[in-house]
């Protein structure tokens, strides 16, 4: 996949043209997909480095703070600098996959950027490769070239990143009061179980068997586009490819105002 994001990016004719993201160029999202990966591999390659120096001091809610980083990633790369994101992507790519390489999935990960003591772990780190995928869509739409997310690919995404993305992403005023258990089936896997309650959610993958609420059903391409506001919930809906079931099949609507995305 990595092959390919570096590939699009030299690819792209115009940096300057819109993208997928709105006021962000073609150029504005490669920009942040580097510093993504800068900062994740970051974590296992440079411990030493002052993330209190580059992050807001007040933490804020997540969506507050994954802002907050979000826009001065942009800045990281400019002008003729933005012609090499690819083989900077490629390279801090490679090294990541080399240090992490025989690692145990609940190796912790250091992420200040998203919490300021995040229960993140390296298999959590799926969503590197979320954002890849993702916004290489957005750089595509943009400059006009090709780019697929494949199910497998979008799986690993869910499976991986999901458990521990997803409560992170709660809006605890939102949530308030709210208890409602949802069974979540990606075709071909996996199946999560989310549950809200108490001002807090948990993500559980391939819980025991027990009552929900609702089921979802859902493509896992189409999920994760969803997830990232790429595509409207009734468009998934329409083509057939998320439906909902269960005693009361109306709360999957809750999903998505309940949980901001990354």
């Amino acid at each position: 996949m990595v092959l390919r994001l570096v590939r699009l990016l030299r690819d792209v004719p115009d940096t300057e043209a819109a993208s997928g993201v709105p006021v962000w160029t073609v150029g504005d999202v490669g920009a942040h997909l580097a510093g993504v990966h800068f900062a994740y591999s970051a974590g296992f390659l440079d411990r030493s480095l002052d993330w209190d120096a580059l992050l807001p001091p007040d933490s804020g809610s997540f969506s507050e703070r994954i802002a907050a980083v979000n826009a001065p990633s942009i800045g990281l790369f400019d002008g003729e600098e933005r012609t090499r994101i690819g083989e900077f992507i490629g390279e801090r790519s490679e090294k990541f996959l080399r240090v992490t390489e025989g690692l145990a999935p609940d190796t912790p990960v250091n992420a200040p950027w998203l919490g300021k003591d995040p229960s993140l772990t390296l298999a959590a780190t799926g969503l590197m490769l979320s954002e890849s995928l993702v916004h290489g869509l957005d750089i595509a739409r943009g400059a006009g070239l090709p780019w697929t997310i494949g199910p497998d690919e979008a799986r690993l995404v869910l499976g991986q990143s999901m458990p521990t993305m997803m409560p992170l992403g709660l809006d605890a005023d939102r949530a308030r009061g709210v208890s409602i258990s949802l069974d979540l089936v990606i075709k071909g896997g996996p199946r999560l179980a989310v549950v809200v309650g108490n001002g807090a959610a948990t993500v559980t993958r391939d819980a025991p068997s027990r009552p929900y609420d609702c089921r979802i059903t859902a493509e896992p391409v189409a999920f994760l586009l969803v997830s990232f506001r790429r595509m409207p919930v009734w468009k998934a809906i329409a083509s057939g490819r998320m439906r909902a079931g269960g005693r009361r099949p109306w709360l999957a609507m809750r999903l998505g105002e309940l949980i901001d995305s990354p």
